[in-house]
């Protein structure tokens, strides 16, 4: 798969919300003591299984809400929701990674380099986001000891079973070359579902214009790769 157009809002939040949000058996992820969380609109393209043909790839607007954490000393991402305009993709995430995958309906439209990004979740009209961005600059590659690459440079996700049972879903990609960005954020209740409220204070902005991923199948966290 691709993800083209990507912004990332990173934003300050207070870890002890978390703490009541994500499972137990994961450790918050924190950057110099602060823990944060991330609203991440992007385009996903030719996504399809390996050896397939991208004749049958799926191209769809995408939308994320997550954290950071750690098990076992491995880091990677907690995903509180993923918003996708795939009736079909929505189903296969949920049933073969455990993903909380919602359908909803969504659009990108694109003037020039800013994108117009609309999302609103079906059967839940208070769960939207209304924007637009665009890069303002060069893109660059972090060093690894920066918060910006310890945001980004992500390359496994956590995920829980109907159970509880936790999982670790690889994944593989160059590292990230990110654009600075400004956004105009119409509307944003993401996390109105998770009863928390973001700071009103301006996000931290990076923009990506395609990055190619790999995936790999679910495991226990504990097995290896």
């Amino acid at each position: 798969m691709s993800w083209n157009d990507l912004l990332f809002m990173h934003w300050r939040v207070d870890e002890k919300i978390l703490r009541n949000v994500v499972p137990a058996d994961l450790e918050i992820d924190l950057f110099e003591g602060e823990a944060w969380l991330g609203v991440i609109p992007f385009v996903m393209a030719d996504v399809r299984p390996r050896f397939i043909p991208s004749v049958f790839a799926s191209n769809f607007p995408e939308l994320n809400v997550r954290t950071y954490v750690r098990y076992r000393e491995k880091a990677g991402v907690w995903f509180f929701s993923l918003d996708a305009a795939s009736r079909l993709a929505v189903r296969a995430a949920r049933r073969f990674f455990h993903l909380p995958y919602q359908f909803a309906r969504m659009a990108a439209s694109f003037d020039g380099e800013s994108i117009e990004y609309r999302s609103q979740r079906a059967g839940r009209p208070g769960v939207q986001l209304l924007c637009r961005y665009k890069p303002v600059g060069p893109a660059v590659r972090f060093r690894s000891e920066t918060l910006d690459s310890w945001l980004t440079e992500r390359y496994c996700l956590f995920a829980a079973n109907p159970v509880g049972e936790v999982f670790r879903g690889d994944i593989y990609h160059e590292p990230w070359q990110l654009q600075p960005a400004e956004v105009e954020i119409e509307a944003n209740t993401m996390t109105a579902p998770l009863g928390l409220t973001l700071p009103h204070e301006m996000p931290l902005l990076h923009f990506a214009k395609r990055l190619d991923v790999l995936a790999w199948p679910l495991i226990h966290p504990g097995a290896p790769r």
